[in-house]
């Protein structure tokens, strides 16, 4: 199973912060401003927005979405029952993680460590992943031209899983697009891959594969 916990372990990114105070709030939302800097930046029910260029370190909420603008940067960013959307040119250096919730990256954004959902779909527009994708019942796009370093796990639901038929998740590797390493299946998916794309080797349960025209 994937591995999320709010008490995040990773260390410290490389953003220059030292300066910039902790933001932490209950039932309420938190805004850093366009430009602004701040520290670690928590909240429960509640949704965070990273303006425009601002610079903080982790991102954290329950019950809420977090989303960042143009190129802001954080260390890292996790939510649970809610999305994560990241802006043009946004540099998270760690880790990025929801349960219950989509993430989105756009044009040139790029996460240094792993992107994972439970729930939720991840969709990549140009944008760059360096420690892999994982999700357990999440719909995934590579889009045309992005990267991601890592490679891909869906694993297997839960033994206590809701009963019945559940559909396959959906694997899209568009043009143009790489995935290094392994493409690890622990569960049927269906894969669709453009002739254009690049990606590693395909393991576990035989997906469904397809071929993007």
């Amino acid at each position: 199973m994937i591995r999320y916990a709010l008490a995040l372990t990773w260390a410290v990114s490389t953003v220059a912060l030292a300066a910039a105070g902790n933001i932490s709030k209950v039932n309420g939302g938190i805004e850093v401003e366009t430009g602004q800097e701040a520290g670690d930046v928590s909240t429960v029910n509640g949704g965070i927005v990273i303006g425009e260029g601002a610079r903080v370190r982790e991102i954290e909420t329950v019950n809420g979405s977090i989303r960042l603008e143009d190129r802001a940067v954080a260390s890292s960013a996790d939510t649970v029952n809610g999305s994560i959307t990241l802006g043009e040119q946004v540099e998270i250096d760690g880790k990025v993680g929801t349960v219950n919730g989509g993430v989105e990256l756009a044009k040139g954004s790029r996460i240094g460590g792993s992107l994972g959902t439970v729930n939720g779909r991840m969709s990549l527009t140009e944008a760059t992943v360096g420690g892999g994708l994982e999700t357990v019942n999440g719909d995934i796009t590579v889009g045309a031209n992005s990267r991601v370093e890592g490679g891909i796990l869906v694993d297997k639901p839960s033994k206590n899983w809701s009963v019945g038929k559940q559909r396959n998740p959906k694997v899209m590797i568009e043009a143009g697009a790489v995935v290094n390493g392994t493409l690890r299946f622990e569960r049927e998916v269906d894969l669709y891959v453009s002739p254009s794309a690049t990606i590693g080797s395909v393991e576990g349960v035989p997906p469904v594969r397809h071929t993007l025209q």
